[in-house]
């Protein structure tokens, strides 16, 4: 009887350090994707569609580098024909390569357009889109407190697009990728180091090529030796960390407490927005934020004692 006891003791504390890894991840993820505007501001002069490219490029080989140094050449092996046995798992992971392409993609144009308040409204819906993803496809629950938090943010999208006339398709486009990017990664069931490894590498033929184009036509800006050729390789190192950061806490989280800490990243995005890049900040904006900070703020609440419990 003593030693079940203690085996349920050991199952509970893996438990506890299982999702206080999870949350130390995501919270230094999001936080690093809150800062990044400030990193891709420094590449303005460079169109988005060759930021990414380089972004892939530099990024696949930091992550190989990665691989190397510390020794995960068979662990990659062993994923890669899990996948290819697993035709589920490719495909969550095409997709999921396709979706984060596409949300840096969105992201750095939108960036360097002078709409980082935009983008972070867009980090601001994308927990909407993960928690209705994780009651869709893992059965995840919603509290009465977190189904008003839900009611009153999906209210502040609405009272903004109908009071500017225009759909934020800025803003949804993020949520929406970065939303089902999250799906995929849980369906895709891979260590982070693997599952970025070789998202990059499926896309990185496509960037080469667009780069390879750019250059035969003396379109590109990677020039040796210069500062934005140097910030753009840069580009491969701060997309990975917070990948890698993302992954790790995708695999120990719900998709509704991942939902949660996703408002960190926003929350800095618009502050930089406002005090930094001096962009307009309306009344439309305020109450549109107001009613989305009210829906955290109920949301945090009705997860206090699941907080609470992580921390002890």
């Amino acid at each position: 009887m003593g030693s079940f006891y203690e085996r349920i003791g050991v199952m509970n504390m893996e438990q506890n350090e299982n999702l206080k890894s999870g949350l130390t991840s995501a919270i230094g993820a999001y936080f690093l994707w809150g800062i990044l505007p400030i990193y891709w501001k420094l590449v303005s002069n460079v169109s988005a569609q060759e930021v990414i490219a380089h972004r892939i490029l530099w990024s696949l080989l930091f992550m190989l580098t990665v691989v190397i140094l510390m020794n995960r050449k068979k662990q990659l092996y062993e994923e890669i024909n899990q996948l290819l046995a697993a035709p589920a798992q490719l495909f969550a992971l095409g997709m999921g390569t396709i979706l984060i392409t596409l949300n840096w993609s969105i992201f750095v144009w939108a960036v360097n357009d002078n709409r980082v308040i935009e983008t972070s409204l867009g980090y601001y819906i994308s927990p909407l889109v993960s928690i209705l993803l994780g009651i869709l496809f893992f059965r995840e629950r919603l509290s009465l407190g977190q189904g008003i938090a839900v009611i009153l943010a999906a209210s502040g999208v609405f009272y903004m697009t109908m009071h500017f006339g225009s759909v934020p398709w800025v803003a949804i486009g993020l949520a929406l990728s970065f939303g089902l990017y999250g799906l995929c990664k849980k369906r895709a069931v891979l260590s982070p180091i693997t599952s970025i490894t070789l998202e990059t590498l499926i896309i990185a033929p496509f960037a080469f090529l667009y780069l390879l184009s750019l250059h035969y036509y003396g379109l590109g800006s990677f020039e040796s030796l210069s500062l934005t050729s140097l910030f753009l390789i840069g580009g491969g190192i701060v997309t990975p960390i917070p990948l890698l950061l993302f992954a790790n806490s995708a695999n120990r989280l719900s998709l509704t407490m991942l939902g949660f800490v996703q408002y960190v990243a926003p929350t800095i995005s618009l502050l930089l927005g406002i005090f930094l890049y001096h962009e307009p900040f309306t009344t439309v904006h305020a109450v549109s934020f107001a009613l989305i900070w009210t829906a955290l703020l109920v949301f945090s609440l009705a997860n206090t004692k699941l907080f609470l419990k992580t921390a002890s």
